[in-house]
């Protein structure tokens, strides 16, 4: 035996303390154990398993932006409804796309597993233990046929052992223990009781009565798992309500974009009317070439300003398309059908400050956390008294064997009895941790106190300042009317005064331009104060009442107490939000029709036929050949012009 063991231990060590191998791996003697791990092991990109990718083509771009596609017509309520049904991760905006907000349907219904996990410190604790042990131990005696000599034989002991016990830890903090040994012995020889049989009954009860005890402070785990629960519960709400924000503002936004992009065009198209009439008067010899350089310099500017407002429109599209969860390519094109609100709204300002301090998420989750923090200061409490514990046990003993006649004796129940009552305590001298952690939690009660304080705060400046934007962008939108009224009272005086030959066209441009303008800023203002309506119902936390949006609960089946054996339960999955009422009135056609979007030169157009056979093209063609050397200069033959809309322009709906 004992060259063995030195074998084993030499081996062991031999492993252990092994040089390393030239290329940095230990030269193991034992091939079954494990090598250290001295480099990191990387899989390569390609090792990992793919994932499907979506059927997606080309996205639009201003070069393609893929007017002809089909229109969808779409309300803001719809728009909202959609997100909502596409919200198992909650959305938000990053620019043009939508990113996660880190909050799924899920977090809440995971969250309330703590529950269970919290109440599971109560339930019945069940354990058996069973042991068949066999002894044998050698003994020397001396050898009967020679005195001198001895001996070495051995017994053989056989032994069953079984351990039994209940407990059950209750709300005051006490651990009720019902326990049951029973041990076999069998020896060899003779024995007053071979095999015997002892068998113990124990019935005991611990009761905490300063640290640990307490109906409150044993049910705070509890209380805590179900603050984490409505924390979640309300951190995914406020993800809802910034989804449901962001989806009303890129909505308008592309509302206020296609309006934009219309009033752009009108100035192109009319940038490119008063082109073709300088350089028609410049043939004439009535203007000069650096007037109709300026000329084209405007149209060139503008023309550069189209294209930003048609990339704005594509952007925004995109963008709504993202946070509704849609494919980027724009099988459909969306077409806004919801009226911006032109109504001036009035508010209560100490109506809207007690719903932001009643129904915002942020506020009720400091609430929480306050809750919380009362909770631990509980606990904190209790953990700094001593431990002091009353102890009872009650205890029945038997024994039952077999004697050497071969009869059965046991002893009666209740002849062999035990009790043991007893107090014991401990603790720590000075409390120095608890009472530090009990501090620690006061100043924490105090600091969150002064957040909820400063959060209150922080709403009372964002409703004072979306009722301040509120004011501006309505009053900004009356002026824009104004603006827009005399803009164009004063266009359709200047095409009057053109078209009686009193004043150069190059008035009547600054008169379109001034009227383009004042529409951009109209549609822009107005997508504004419609934004910052819905920003005011996030700032109060009732957006999504406001919507009449709610939360449901959906279940699913998992196992329950009997595990897989049994059926499963019914638990909470997961609280997606149902779709929301109809908020918005209707509209019957494109949302940018509410401008009035009329074209202001349409007295200008008859004009324009009038001189299309007098006027040279915009930009004629090179000519084929060189023109002919001759006294007399031969100019070529002007070609129609071309009112059709041009190509990859936005068409009206």
């Amino acid at each position: 035996m004992v060259p063995l063991r030195a074998l084993l231990a030499v081996l062991v060590l031999a492993n252990c303390c092994a040089p390393p191998l030239a290329h940095g791996h230990p030269d193991h003697l034992l091939p079954w154990i494990k090598p250290e791990q001295r480099s990191i092991r990387v899989r390569h990109p390609t090792q990992f398993p793919r994932v499907p990718l979506p059927d997606v083509p080309p996205p639009p771009t201003v070069s393609a932006p893929q007017w002809d596609a089909p229109a969808w017509d779409l309300s803001l309520d719809e728009a909202i409804r959609t997100a909502l049904s596409n919200a198992e991760i909650v959305r938000v905006l990053a620019g043009v796309a939508a990113v996660s907000s880190g909050r799924s349907i899920y977090d809440a219904a995971i969250s309330n597993a703590g529950i269970d996990i919290a109440q599971g410190v109560f339930d019945p604790t069940v354990s058996v233990n069973n042991f068949w042990d066999r002894t044998e131990s050698p003994f020397a005696f001396e050898d009967p046929g020679d005195p001198q000599r001895t001996l070495i034989d051995g017994s053989q002991t056989d032994r069953y052992d079984l351990d039994f016990e209940i407990s059950k830890a209750n709300l005051t903090g006490g651990v009720w223990a019902f326990g049951v040994s029973d041990g076999t012995s069998r020896v060899p020889g003779v024995a007053l009781l071979n095999p015997a049989n002892r068998t113990a009954l124990d019935l005991s009860y611990t009761q905490p009565l300063l640290k640990g005890g307490g109906l409150a402070v044993n049910r705070a785990p509890i209380v805590l798992a179900r603050i984490d629960v409505e924390r979640s519960y309300f951190q995914y709400k406020s993800s809802v309500q910034g989804m449901v924000l962001d989806v009303i503002q890129a909505y308008w936004a592309l509302v206020s974009a296609r309006t934009v992009l219309w009033a752009r065009q009108q100035q192109v198209d009319q940038l490119e009317f008063a082109l073709r009439l300088a350089e028609g008067q410049e043939a004439a010899e009535l203007l000069s070439a650096g007037e109709v350089a300026q000329s084209r310099v405007s149209l060139a500017s503008f023309r550069s300003a189209l294209i930003a407002a048609k990339a704005d429109v594509v952007q925004r599209e995109t963008a709504l398309r993202s946070i509704l969860r849609l494919p980027v390519t724009m099988s459909q094109r969306i077409t806004p059908t919801t009226p911006p609100d032109t109504e001036e709204l009035n508010f209560d300002w100490y109506e809207i400050v007690g719903l932001a301090e009643q129904y915002r998420p942020d506020i009720i989750e400091l609430k929480l956390v306050l809750e919380a923090d009362q909770q631990r200061l509980l606990q904190a409490r209790n953990n700094a008294m001593p431990q002091m514990d009353a102890v009872g046990q009650y205890r029945w003993n038997g024994l039952e064997g077999v004697m050497p006649v071969g009869d059965r004796i046991s002893s009666p129940l209740g002849q062999a009895t035990g009790w043991t009552l007893g107090i014991n305590f401990s603790v720590p001298l000075g409390l120095r941790s608890a009472r530090a952690q009990l501090r620690q939690q006061e100043l924490i009660i105090a600091r969150d106190r002064a957040n909820l304080q400063q959060g209150l705060q922080t709403a009372s400046f964002s409703l004072a300042g979306n009722l301040q934007n509120l004011d501006q962008f309505y009053e900004q939108y009356r002026a824009t009317l104004e603006t827009r009224a005399a803009a164009r009272e004063n266009l359709e005086f200047q095409i009057a005064r053109y078209q009686q030959g009193l004043i150069q066209y190059i008035i009547v441009l600054q008169a379109i331009v001034s009227w383009g303008d004042a529409v951009s800023s109209e549609a822009q203002l107005l997508a504004l104060y419609n934004t910052e309506l819905a920003n005011l119902q996030l700032q109060t936390g009732t957006i999504l009442e406001t919507h009449g949006v709610y939360f449901y609960e959906e279940r699913f089946r998992s196992l329950g107490p009997l595990g897989c054996v049994g059926n499963g339960a019914c638990y909470p999955r997961a609280q997606p939000p149902s779709g929301n009422e109809d908020l918005y009135p209707e509209g019957d056609e494109p949302s940018e029709e509410f401008f009035d979007l009329a074209d202001p030169l349409q007295q200008l157009r008859e004009s324009e036929r009038r001189v299309r056979d007098v006027l040279p093209p915009l930009n004629p063609p090179p000519p084929a050949e060189p023109y002919p050397e001759d006294d007399e200069e031969t100019l070529p033959e002007p070609l129609p012009l071309n009112l059709q809309q041009p190509s990859g322009v936005l068409p009206k709906p």
